[in-house]
């Protein structure tokens, strides 16, 4: 009885193991699949004119938003809470804009590098207080470029490599691997370094040490334990990383963006506020008023063009915990 207990255990074990190689070998296939038929829509994207690309997002976003609904409770929340001025056909109308962005904005990415080198990007992009800019990229000691999910961010990044500053920035790896390593080859292409998000934190402070360039998304939802600031009125939470990373390294901290400025491929590039550790006073002296700087900075940022932010993803997630349950946590 023993034996054949132990045989039966023996079994099961190994139909289990078959059962999660299965699962693997499918995921592996699935992820193949899906990185073929990006490249095959991005070799199609890259085959016709950009004015062809416009037209059809702006197809395809009717299609997302009003027929198909894709995140339109999300969407709607965020635009009411917001804009509570607009009316429903007017969020509906925002709402169609942002898709056509998106998709507008995936199209530019795969057009760029056939399109924008080092001898042309002039043409595809005006650079306001560029003096500043680069004074500030020049300047020896580290600078951290804060942008967040608004107009071109990826753009923005290739743009500023193209300048000749190459920079190091901080992304989440796809869960697709063969995606990732496509994106990636991407942002790299001139010279901007990417590192996970993910245990790279000795990395960056080796980076921040070198004087290096460190580029980040600052408006990404950091959970209950995060830096709990006001976005657009509502409290939202934030990573206290930009603001630890500023204050420990002295670094100017700058907060840019990249839009479309009105025509696809056309861009404008620039910065809404720039604070540095050495002159800054009381009001940004701490992680959570520095926090709440770089946050006032990125809604300036978005009121230039709403339509341009992703009002897709979940930005307002929970509430701020209480005094009592912080207290709880530190006694913890």
């Amino acid at each position: 009885m023993r034996r054949a207990h132990r045989g039966s255990e023996w079994t099961a074990t190994r139909r289990g193991n078959g059962d999660k190689g299965c699962v693997v070998r499918m995921r592996r296939l699935t992820d193949w699949l899906v990185y073929l038929l990006v490249r095959a829509v991005v070799c199609w994207v890259q085959s016709v004119r950009i004015e062809t690309c416009h037209t059809l997002s702006r197809v395809l976003a009717f299609l997302a938003n009003d027929i198909l609904g894709v995140r339109r409770q999300v969407v709607n929340d965020n635009l009411s809470a917001i804009f509570p001025e607009l009316s429903a056909a007017e969020r509906v109308d925002l709402a169609r804009r942002m898709w056509e962005h998106l998709l507008l904005m995936g199209c530019e990415i795969f057009h760029a590098p056939r399109k924008i080198h080092r001898t042309n990007y002039q043409h595809y992009v005006r650079i306001e207080r560029k003096r500043e800019i680069v004074r500030c990229l020049l300047d020896p000691r580290p600078v951290l470029l804060v942008s967040g999910h608004f107009g071109n961010f990826e753009m923005g990044g290739f743009i500023t490599s193209l300048m000749g500053f190459h920079t190091y920035t901080v992304a989440r790896p796809l869960d697709n691997p063969h995606l990732d390593r496509y994106i990636n080859r991407f942002r790299s292409i001139n010279g901007q370094h990417i590192l996970s998000k993910q245990g790279s934190s000795n990395q960056i402070d080796q980076l921040l040490a070198s004087g290096e360039t460190l580029t980040l998304l600052g408006d990404q939802h950091a959970g209950p334990k995060g830096c709990w600031v006001d976005f657009f009125g509502r409290p939202a939470s934030c990573h206290k990383a930009i603001a630890l990373f500023t204050l420990k390294s002295g670094a100017p901290l700058l907060v840019g963006y990249c839009r479309r400025d009105g025509k696809p491929m056309r861009f404008e590039q620039s910065v809404v506020g720039i604070v540095d550790p050495r002159d800054a006073g009381e009001e940004v002296a701490g992680v959570k008023p520095l926090t709440q700087w770089y946050n006032r900075a990125l809604e300036k940022a978005v009121s230039f063009a709403p339509e341009q932010y992703w009002w897709l993803h979940r930005r307002w997630k929970g509430t701020p915990p209480t005094r009592k349950s912080r207290a709880h946590d530190v006694a913890a």
